[in-house]
């Protein structure tokens, strides 16, 4: 089953098998107390809070709610965020650690609590997380990981091994996490938020904000204007970033997951591996079994080997650690990496309150997404919390920072260089139906994909946010840009900022 031909060619998305009401698109002007850009996990959770505040809300998608990020997700709930806790100890000292931990924790708690208190049937179990390593090298990097917990009082435990057939070095074990169905959950939110008055609008991108202190203005491309007190940026990347620089403060990865049945029976427990390449292991109740969901190969959007190759690589890891009695899913996700590796969440620059933003949540958007409606909430509603300055989007360390805004860089020029000195020599008559490519058009480096029926789309591949050349990507038929991670249909039309212009379509036919 690792061979391209047994690969679904579109495969399903398992997150997306709900029914969601349909939202309007926004048609005219519009005067709120917040605007909310985004309806993935920490818009809805902003709109739910503040509504409830009776906050006057409109929440803004530039698609359907809760189909980007959020949609496509293992969906963990919790504070082990990989080898994290000793690197903030180091770099920020013991008591941002803590912080850190605890606000993680606090998102877990407010899910729990409001899925018993409301009733919410979302898959929500309570379960240990792990961490394992393979080799001796990150065996001690586990051991060293282990005494940062005992430091920070975080309760867990070093094991040998975890129970799967995989030749472990160590584990380290960090008790009482948990699992849920994200859209499950969240649907649930959004409904309530809807109830108490919240304004949801589908279909509606927002393209600019008239940055007036007293009044900013949400411009969406169809030209309507939503006025308001504060405006909340939660579109992933943020889709106004001329304040802050934010895509020479980030990088986007992307990484892979699968759904597959297996006979095994499974023990519980969710697990990554700290090794590359990454390997996450879990399950979720599905139909009356359990799925278990694989995930893992995450390399730098635009960057790296054909994106089919790490779908293969992970049907392979599961076939030999459990076999497969059924590829149901498979799904692919980007998340945006900041230059110390904390979220930022909070005025876009110093002194902005009226513009507020959440990005770059790495790999662990589930809790802290819900953390970020919960700081956002308290941003607007003026009271204090105590991870404000943690995560503000004004801090800088000069370690590890400058040291990461330099590589971060530095590889932005590589790639910029290296596309603009590309020699192709494949030509749009070479594409075979269903396939994608740089090619040479009209003298000059171009994308082509040819779909099934032979239909020819060929694009401009300069990347309309700095001018470097996207790359195409096999699994998802995409462009995507190395560079600062934007990402385009085949067709030219923005799937992922920072950039928010489409790629020209040079022919289609």
């Amino acid at each position: 089953m690792s061979s391209s031909e047994n690969t679904p060619k579109f495969p399903k998305t398992f997150w997306r098998e709900i029914d969601f009401p349909s939202y309007p698109k926004l048609t005219e002007d519009l005067s709120v107390d917040v605007a909310i850009v985004g309806a993935g996990i920490t818009g809805v959770t902003a709109a739910y809070l503040l509504s409830k505040e009776g906050v006057k809300v409109a929440l803004i998608e530039a698609g359907s709610v809760l189909n980007g990020t959020t949609g496509h997700t293992t969906a963990k709930l919790t504070a082990q965020h990989g080898l994290i806790y000793d690197e903030l100890i180091n770099h920020f000292g013991k008591e941002k650690a803590r912080l850190y931990f605890e606000s993680q924790m606090d998102a877990i708690q407010f899910v729990e609590s409001t899925v018993q208190e409301k009733g919410i049937d979302c898959d929500f179990s309570k379960e240990d997380a792990y961490i394992y390593s393979v080799t001796d090298e990150y065996s001690e990097k586990l051991k060293t990981e282990w005494e940062a917990y005992k430091s920070l009082g975080i309760d867990g435990a070093l094991k040998d091994s975890i129970p799967f057939n995989i030749q472990t070095t160590a584990a380290l074990m960090m008790s009482n996490q948990a699992q849920y169905h994200p859209l499950k959950f969240l649907k649930a939110l959004l409904e309530e938020a809807v109830k108490a008055g919240c304004m949801v609008y589908e279909n509606t991108t927002a393209e600019d904000i008239e940055d007036d202190y007293a009044e900013p203005k949400v411009v969406t491309k169809d030209g309507q204007r939503v006025s308001c007190k504060q405006v909340i940026i939660a579109s992933h990347f943020p889709f106004y970033d001329k304040p802050g620089l934010y895509f020479a403060r980030m990088y986007a990865d992307r990484s892979y997951a699968i759904g597959l049945k297996t006979d095994k029976e499974y023990p519980g427990g969710m697990y990554i591996s700290a090794d590359s390449p990454t390997r996450s292991i879990r399950y979720t109740p599905y139909n009356g079994e359990k799925l278990l969901i694989i995930g893992g190969e995450n390399h730098k959007t635009g960057q790296g080997v054909d994106t089919l190759k790490h779908y293969e690589a992970l049907e392979a890891f599961a076939e030999e650690v459990f076999g497969m009695k059924e590829y149901e899913y498979r799904w692919s996700a980007q998340d945006l990496v900041t230059l110390d590796k904390l979220p930022y969440i909070g005025e876009i620059t110093s002194g902005r309150e009226h513009i507020l933003v959440a990005t770059g949540y790495k790999k662990w958007g589930m809790t802290t997404g819900i953390l970020a409606g919960h700081l956002l909430t308290d941003y607007v509603m003026q009271r204090g919390n105590p991870y404000q300055e943690l995560y503000s989007p004004s801090r800088f360390q000069a370690d590890p920072d400058l040291s990461s805004a330099l590589t971060t860089n530095a590889d932005v020029a590589k790639h910029l260089l290296k596309g603009k000195l590309e020699i192709v020599e494949k030509v749009t008559d070479d594409l075979q139906d269903g396939e994608g490519s740089v090619v040479m058009y009209r003298g000059k480096r171009a994308g082509a994909y040819k779909d099934k029926n032979g239909r020819l789309y060929i694009v401009d591949t300069t990347c309309t946010h700095l001018g470097c050349e996207c790359e195409w990507n096999h699994a998802e038929k995409s462009w995507d840009c190395p560079c600062h991670g934007s990402r385009f249909s085949y067709a030219g039309d923005v799937i992922e900022g920072p950039a928010r212009k489409s790629l020209d379509l040079l022919e289609e036919g």
